[in-house]
């Protein structure tokens, strides 16, 4: 029972039914540097994870103003 994280050219598996937030600190990933999308939606960090399911993260780019 397992969940795929697929951050750029990287994959993480993390347990099934384990929220989103503790995947990512599972996974030594900052949740405030990505955005999680799971079939084409994004997902809140509260998010159960199911078996089998592929969650897409984007990094999250942010600049600085001058």
């Amino acid at each position: 029972m397992t969940v795929k994280l697929v951050l750029r050219d990287k994959e993480f598996e993390v347990k099934a039914g384990m929220n989103l937030l503790d995947a990512l600190k599972k996974s030594k990933i900052l949740p405030e540097s990505v955005i999680a999308v799971r079939a084409g939606e994004m997902i809140l960090e509260d998010e159960i994870l199911k078996d089998g399911e592929v969650v897409k993260l984007v990094s999250v780019i942010s600049g600085g103003s001058r």
